[in-house]
């Protein structure tokens, strides 16, 4: 536009482009003017008829134009109809392989006419300024590519994430339950064999978890710098808002229904029983039989209690409490609380409570985790229009004690009505 301006001698130049490609063929086009220059020209009417840009203006976004290509795709001048004296104008098509990009118009100064020399060399800054627009629609829609491209890679190492993490869970059971199999049978018993296979395997399967985790410690350290970019993609590419994505986990997607607490609690506790035995914890358990129908996914409050009950009793050292009460209330939302005698959570990591694969100050110890379990509890319970609240040191007096700082988790749900 600069060149047409000042190598040319153009007293105005504007250039329309096309709200979408069509083909050239086409004479009706919605025209959208992105540049005038010089700017100054369109805003005082400077060296240049004001009528007449006016006209153009008019024509073009009334779509009074037809446009023509011949054989050779060469352009050819667009014909404006109506325009009395149009021998310093000239409106030429962007077109590329024969697709209709936009309008360019330019205007000479007052008094001369442009030369056919200089009718070249505009065609010319067309076919540049068409080959500019297609690029520009290719670097978009590339941008786009990536921007989803981004957006499934990241979902699907979520996915595989939170199943392996859930995997875990069941595991650390069946070794256990494997384990205390084996106390109990004889030696000589035929089925000690079977309680001694139940073990090695999951032995097994313990150590290629840890494989796992190493790879999805690996994985989450390179996806950061992507992640930073995804965001910068959603920031700079114009999207609708949609709701917050399901969890793909098992039973994330089962319908809600009225579902008794203790029903869900009592089997996680066999397990947590057996668990916190073979660790040297005490778990105590305060479970009414008598309590409100809770509104939730049964399945998915499986997987929160379990992830936390998990946490409580992998964090708490050897000698220390474990209280797990049904039974708090506060509106019409029932509580379910989970306390522990553990070494707490710091301030700084409570601000991160909940984030992916955030462990604050526990990656530094021995502990392994993959920082996902909260982050995971805390999804399902919001689908579910519940909270999980969060206080470090524990607030339960039968586990706290003076030198000992301990967490609390309570996860509220709706009481079904």
């Amino acid at each position: 536009m600069a060149l047409l301006a000042q190598g040319l001698g153009a007293s105005l130049s504007i250039l329309y482009l096309t709200t979408e490609l069509v083909e050239a063929h086409v004479t009706e086009a919605k025209l959208v003017p992105v540049v005038i220059f010089p700017e100054t020209a369109a805003i005082i009417g400077a060296d240049t008829n004001k009528d007449d840009l006016n006209t153009f203006s008019s024509l073009v976004q009334n779509n009074a134009i037809s446009s023509t290509i011949d054989s050779t795709n060469n352009v050819n001048a667009i014909f404006l109809p109506n325009i009395d004296n149009v021998d310093n104008q000239l409106v030429l098509p962007l077109v590329h392989e024969n697709m209709m990009l936009g309008v360019l118009v330019t205007t000479c100064t007052l008094g001369r006419m442009w030369n056919e020399q200089e009718r070249g060399e505009i065609k010319r800054v067309v076919q540049t300024l068409a080959i500019a627009c297609i690029l520009d629609q290719k670097r978009a829609w590339l941008h786009s590519q990536l921007h989803s491209s981004q957006i499934i890679q990241e979902k699907q190492q979520d996915l595989l994430d939170s199943l392996l993490h859930q995997f875990r869970n069941p595991l650390t059971a069946l070794r256990t339950f494997g384990k205390l199999l084996m106390k109990r049978l004889q030696p000589g018993d035929k089925n000690r064999e079977v309680a001694t296979s139940i073990v090695r395997e999951s032995d097994r399967l313990q150590e290629l978890l840890q494989k796992f985790d190493e790879v999805i410690d690996l994985r989450a350290s390179e996806f950061a710098p992507l992640l930073q970019s995804n965001k910068q993609l959603q920031a700079s590419v114009p999207t609708s808002k949609s709701p917050k994505r399901a969890l793909l986990l098992p039973g994330s997607d089962e319908l809600e229904t009225d579902c008794d607490v203790k029903d869900i609690l009592l089997p996680l506790l066999d397990s947590a029983n057996a668990i916190a035995a073979e660790r040297g914890l005490q778990l105590i358990c305060n479970i009414p039989s008598q309590l409100p129908l809770l509104r939730a996914s049964s399945k998915a409050l499986r997987e929160v209690f379990s992830n936390i009950i998990d946490n409580a009793l992998k964090y708490t050292p050897s000698g220390g409490k474990v209280l797990v009460e049904a039974g708090l209330f506060k509106g019409n939302m029932q509580g379910v609380e989970i306390s522990d005698t553990g070494p707490g959570i710091p301030r700084q990591d409570l601000e991160h409570l909940g984030e992916r694969h955030y462990r604050g100050v526990q990656a530094q110890t021995d502990i392994p985790g993959t920082g996902l379990g909260i982050s995971i509890a805390q999804q399902l319970i919001e689908q579910m229009q519940g909270e999980i609240q969060v206080i470090s040191p524990a607030i339960n007096s039968v586990i706290k004690s003076s030198d000992i700082v301990g967490t609390t988790f309570i996860v509220w749900l709706p009481v079904a009505v």
